[in-house]
This record gives structure tokens, sequence and C-alpha cells, in this order.
């Protein structure tokens, strides 16, 4: 990185904040004690975004702290990484891929982050060594791919990236790489560096890809900085797609939605998923969308999108595995496993009674004499039925 972006720079203390924005004390107050548990950091880039005379901006929902993060609704791990956690920086979920928590560090702390639990602040649970993730995947030759993230990985030195992709590339059984980064949206000067895309240029070949998988959330994020920073990256071979989380007030009307679908695809990003935000502790209570809003919001704006633009999956990042969000028929919402921690039930698809405020799978409840465990085993049970006749 040429030239770094300095903390300094950015929207951090609440008085830096109120240059922008009337705050009462009360609510100088309740932002205080959000910030002592989850920090802020806006870059100049992203605040110039924000409508600040706007009560209900959508870049500035998802950059400034709301009172709403008191409350302690949710969990902080929805998705189970613990559980999956190889050693500190490196999980094996799913078979074929590695997942590496390469840094703690944003160029700016989303406040619907689902990694909110570490995400500028002390953890142990990021990479010490890139040389023992390379070794547990040199060992694990089931794996295809490996997605670096964090934290984002961009806002490591040039020096540390190109040592974890030198050391990834040359694992045989690898495949594909992808970084997982908000960086071309947050903080797109990234990109004037002929160092970074001097790297990525020499790392992304015609055998093995490298893929940026980024997060625009909104169409005012795309922007003429985000979109020469997707040019940039286009040019030095890398592959970009797209993973947005569908968010209250920010981007769950079909329009906004269909918008942005059609621009990424306009700027040479693919849609990849729109993840169902998960209930996270100091998340869920203000920006999750019931699954139902969800798909209507969805499925109206599919209808506005071409067959380019209309391609990303609707998914939730369940504990049990990444859950396609199909459909609703005959008041019957469907769901399909996408990908799975439990390889048989990869593909299985099933169904739940509509509900008009679930917000996760946990939350349906179809049969009012029966526990959401008792569910469970009988769906297992017919996963099993399923396996056996197939």
């Amino acid at each position: 990185m040429k030239e770094k972006l300095r903390p300094a720079d950015c929207i951090s203390t609440l008085d830096q904040l109120k240059k922008h924005l009337k705050l009462s004390p009360v609510t100088e107050t309740q932002l205080e004690r959000v910030l002592q548990a989850h920090p802020m950091l806006i870059t100049p880039h992203y605040a110039s975004l924000i409508d600040w005379t706007d009560p209900d901006d959508p870049i500035k929902k998802m950059a400034v702290p709301s009172r709403q993060e008191l409350n302690l609704e949710g969990s902080y791990d929805t998705s189970g990484e613990a559980e999956n956690t190889k050693f500190p920086g490196i999980q094996h979920k799913y078979a074929e891929t590695a997942l590496l928590l390469a840094t703690n560090a944003c160029a700016m702390y989303c406040r619907h982050c689902f990694r909110k639990r570490l995400v500028g602040l002390p953890t142990k649970e990021t990479l010490k060594r890139l040389e023992d993730a390379a070794e547990y995947i040199k060992k694990h030759t089931e794996i295809n791919n490996v997605l670096v993230s964090g934290g984002d990985p961009l806002t490591l030195s040039n020096r540390t990236i190109e040592k974890m992709l030198a050391l990834l590339t040359k694992i045989p059984h690898i495949k594909a790489i992808r970084i997982g980064t908000r960086v071309p949206v947050t903080y797109p000067q990234r990109f004037d560096d002929d160092e970074l895309l001097g790297i990525f240029k020499k790392y992304s070949t015609s055998q093995k890809r490298l893929y940026v998988v980024t997060q625009f959330n909104h169409p005012k994020e795309i922007c003429p900085q985000s979109i020469k920073a997707v040019s940039e990256l286009i040019n030095a071979g890398v592959l970009i797609n797209n993973q947005a989380v569908l968010l209250r007030g920010v981007n769950d009307k079909p329009e906004t939605l269909a918008t942005l679908m059609n621009n990424l695809v306009g700027i040479g990003v693919t849609p990849y998923y729109v993840f169902q935000c998960r209930p996270l502790t100091r998340v869920k209570s203000h920006f999750q969308v019931p699954i139902y809003d969800g798909l209507m919001a969805i499925e109206k704006a599919k209808a506005h999108c071409s067959g380019l633009s209309k391609r990303f999956k609707y998914i939730m990042s369940h504990v049990t595995g990444k859950i396609e969000i199909l459909g609703i028929m005959d008041e019957e919402i469907y769901f399909k496993y996408h990908q799975a921690k439990d390889r048989k039930k990869i593909g299985a698809m099933f169904k739940y009674p509509v509900s008009r405020t679930a917000g996760w799978l946990d939350d349906f409840n179809p049969y009012e004499d029966q526990t959401h465990e008792e569910l469970k085993i009988k769906q297992a049970i017919k996963w099993e039925i399923q396996e056996e006749s197939n």
C-alpha cells in the first residue's frame, strides 16, 4: 500500500461524528456504550457517500453506530465457526474449502458485520503463521479452494499478501483462491497501487484463478471510485463476485435490489449470493428482515433483472450449512442444502409452513406439539431414507 489509510483521517470517535451529526446527550451516552463493545471506523471515502441530512440514508445505516446495537438478542457465532476451527485462524467446515482468518482489521467497521466478536478488537482467533495454514491445507487433499477472510485481508501489507498467495498457489490441489474483502467498496483507493495489482496479476493465472469476493449492498456504493477499483482488479486478471447481505432499511426494497444487481453486472461484478442477515447480537434486532419478506423482495427484484444479474442465490449461512431459500408454494417455504457440514445433506430439500416473522431456520416450528429438536430428528430420518433409496 503506497499510502496507508491513517486512522486519524477516519471517523472513529463521537467528537468526529458530531461534526456531521447532531447527537442528543442521551444518544451520545448510548453510543458511548456501543463503542465500548464495538468500535467505529468510517473511511473518508465511505463518509463522502453518506447524505448526513437524511435520517434514513442507507450508507449511514451501514457505517454509523446505532443505539439499537445495545439490543443483545442473538448470538455472536451464528454459523458455528468456533466448532469448525482447527487452530487459530483456520476453519474447515466444508470438505472442499479452507477458511483463513488472516486479520481482525478492516478499512471500515460495518455495523452489520457477522464477525463483530473480533473485528477491530483484541482476539486470539486470527492466523498467527501462514506456514501453519499451508501445512494443514497440504495434508488435506480434499480441499480444492481457499477463502481468505478476516477482518479484511486487503488491509494487510503487500508483502504479507504476496507471501500468502505464494504459499497457497504452490499447493497442487488448490484450484482457486478467494479473497473476501469490502475494500473495493469502503476504500477503493487501495487499488491505486501498481505493486499490489502486479501481485494479483502474478498469481492469478489461467490455471489457478484469484477471485475477489466483495460486498456491494446498495447502488450508492457503486460510484466512480469503486468502479475504477473494480476495473483495476479485472485488468489484473482477478475475477470478482459479490455477496450482498439483505438489510432492513438498506436494500430490502425490490427496486433497490434490482438496481444493485443490474449495475453490478454493468461494471463486471458477478452477483453471487444475497445472504439472509444472521441473528447476530447487536445486529438482528434492527437489520434482519423476515425470510418471507426477503423472498418477496428478491422475487420482485429478479423480475426486473437480466439473465446475468439474476444468477445470485438467496442463502442462509446456518450452523448446519449453506441453505438456499428457494421460494414459496402452497403456503410452504422450500429450502435446499447448497452446502452442508454433513455431506449426506448436500442437495437435500425440505420445507416449513409459511411464517411471516421467522428470520432464521431455527425460528420455524411447524407443529405445535413438537419441539425444534424433535423436528430436526424427524428431518434427519427423512434424509437417511432419501439416501438409502438413492
